[in-house]
């Protein structure tokens, strides 16, 4: 089985410039790691292998410093890895994102089965991979805990929906978005870091897209903008109360009235 794995570089820390012009964050020069939705992706796909064989393939789209995530992934155990990279590409909204990384994937060759994570720490939409498969023309199946069955042309799975966990069969290829609670990611293998140190990330821009329209990538393809984004406001003040039980809890009350919380 051929399986592929969305995975995104996201900022490693809550320190994070914003671009006043474009409104969109500035990645360049930020401590970064691997989207930690993507490792349970990622996990249930080198699991899936154990199980039937085949290989893992992973993709990003990203600057080239995001290679370094694929180089992650390697040492995880995926056998390939391919990065989208072009300044076309800057400042894409979830469905330039989802078209993008669609077009990467039909030059990646037969794939049965993509997974992605849930979402991304950096964005928290959760819409990119149900685009993509849109875009594919591939059925799709969001919010999976647990792959009940895998079947020499489908699978069943369970997913997470508001009040039930629902049973579905979905036929290959298709694409699933997987929950945190699926499998316990594996950590990075020291050994594999150095089987893989040379090994190669394919790069990809534009121009070995099928279609290579410029409005359809980056800001120019995407329709929605970003009005004002800012980090949140951190506040260390803190108050430290001695007293009784009944005299902290007047104590209490009279805060909570006072920030108007009551």
């Amino acid at each position: 089985m051929d399986i592929l794995v969305c995975i995104k570089q996201v900022p490693g820390t809550t320190k994070v410039e914003v671009d006043p012009v474009t409104g969109v964050l500035k990645r360049d020069g930020v401590d970064s790691k691997m989207n930690p939705y993507d490792l349970y992706a990622l996990e249930t796909a080198l699991r899936i292998r154990e199980q039937v064989g085949g290989t893992v393939k992973v993709i990003s789209m990203g600057p080239p410093q995001a290679a370094e995530v694929i180089k992650e992934a390697y040492m995880m155990g995926a056998d390939e890895g391919v990065l989208l990279s072009d300044r076309k590409f800057a400042g894409a909204d979830v469905l330039a994102t989802s078209y993008t990384i669609s077009q990467g994937v039909k030059q990646m060759g037969n794939i049965d089965l993509i997974l992605c994570g849930k979402q991304t720490t950096d964005g928290d939409t959760a819409q990119v991979g149900p685009e993509m498969a849109e875009y594919l023309g591939i059925p799709h199946i969001a919010n999976v805990l647990k792959i009940e069955k895998l079947n020499t042309d489908s699978l069943i799975v369970e997913m997470d929906m508001p009040n039930t966990i629902e049973v579905a069969e979905v036929k290959f290829p298709c694409l699933l978005t997987v929950e945190k609670d699926i499998f316990q990611p594996r950590l990075p293998s020291y050994r594999k870091k150095l089987a893989t140190k040379d090994r190669e990330v394919k790069m990809l821009s534009l121009k070995d897209f099928e279609d290579q329209n410029e409005k359809m990538y980056g800001l120019n393809g995407s329709p929605t903008q970003v009005e004002r984004i800012f980090p949140p406001a951190v506040n260390t003040d803190k108050e430290m109360w001695n007293g009784s039980g009944e005299e902290l809890a007047d104590k209490l009350n009279a805060k909570l009235k006072e920030l108007k919380f009551i």
